[in-house]
Order: C-alpha cells, then sequence, then structure tokens
C-alpha cells in the first residue's frame, strides 16, 4: 500500500489539492473529519470543549500518533492519500503500515491562509488575527512545522486556483508513477 500524506497549515490548500488530484481516483481520508467524528461520537460540545483542544487531550492521553493509528485502521490495504498529517510520531505510525510513504507539503503565507480561512467560514475558522496565530502555534506545537520542513515534496500555493490545481496534479501524476 502507498501513501501520500499531505501536510500543511491551515488554511494552506489541502482541500484544493485534494480536489484537483480527485481524478487520480486514490481514495482519501481527512484527518480533521476523522477528529470531528470522534468528537461528535463522544457527544461533546464547543460550550465544553473546542475541537483541537480535544484532538491535544487525545494525544496527551494516548500519544502523538493516536489519530495516525485510528486512521490507519480504515485504508483496508488500498493507496490512500491522508489529508492534515500533524507531525513526525504521526507519520512514523503511518510508516507501520505502508511500504511506500510520501510527504508533500502544502505552503501558503499565513496573510493567505488568515484570508482563506475567514472566508470558509466553518466552526473552527478564527475569530481574529489573535486566535489564527494560536491556532497556528498550537499545530507546531504537535510537530507539524518540523513536518513540513522535512516533507519529500513541496507544493506552494501562492498564486491562483488553476495554477495551483495544475502543480498539485502534476505532482500527483508523478508521484503516481514511482
Amino acid at each position: 500500500m502507498k501513501l501520500i500524506i499531505l501536510a500543511g497549515m491551515p488554511g494552506a490548500g489541502k482541500e484544493e489539492f485534494l480536489k484537483a488530484v480527485e481524478e487520480s481516483g486514490w481514495p482519501y481520508l481527512r484527518m480533521g473529519d476523522l477528529v470531528r467524528e470522534v468528537y461528535l461520537k463522544r457527544g461533546l460540545d464547543q460550550d465544553t470543549i473546542s475541537v483541537g483542544q480535544f484532538a491535544q487531550q487525545e494525544r496527551d492521553e494516548h500519544g502523538m500518533g493516536i489519530w495516525a493509528e485510528r486512521a490507519s485502521k480504515r485504508f483496508q490495504g488500498r493507496n490512500h492519500i491522508v489529508d492534515g498529517c500533524r507531525g513526525l510520531a504521526e507519520v512514523d505510525s503511518f510508516r507501520l503500515h505502508s511500504e511506500a510513504m510520501t510527504v508533500v507539503a502544502i505552503h501558503s503565507s499565513p496573510a493567505v491562509r488568515y484570508a482563506r480561512l475567514i472566508e470558509r467560514a466553518r466552526s473552527d475558522s478564527p475569530s481574529d488575527w489573535k486566535e489564527f496565530q494560536e491556532r497556528d502555534r498550537r499545530e507546531m506545537k504537535w510537530g507539524l512545522a518540523e513536518l513540513i520542513a522535512l516533507a519529500d515534496e513541496m507544493v506552494v500555493n501562492d498564486t491562483d486556483l488553476s495554477t495551483f490545481h495544475s502543480r498539485a496534479r502534476d505532482l500527483m501524476e508523478g508521484l503516481t508513477r514511482t
């Protein structure tokens, strides 16, 4: 089984990468969706604990690779793209389930990411710049900055969507051939 692991700060363009490579036929799993699914199954709500706080609580209790361990149970031996890996502990956990793995970092500037997060207006979107920076620090605390720095490939999302999609498809095509 091959894995392509996507890493990037919130709003960098991981979901757009998935849209661009959808025609590749590779199934994907969004780590954030998994966290939100477990969060809701436990009957939690934002008044008690945020999704991000819950994710951290689970890491504190079960280890930094807990979300990767839970995600790996869903692969069923097929090639997969994993969106939203947060650190090297998760990569190490994924390595136990894959003979070939490539970490792809998606990068965009903080100002661009902030604007995107505000525009998409999800429940976890920051209310202001300070909250955005706090979320970035939390993500980096999990090891995301190190993971991005050590990625096998990087796609910069600093231009129009069409160009980014083209960059993503080109990279995916190359990874699929190898």
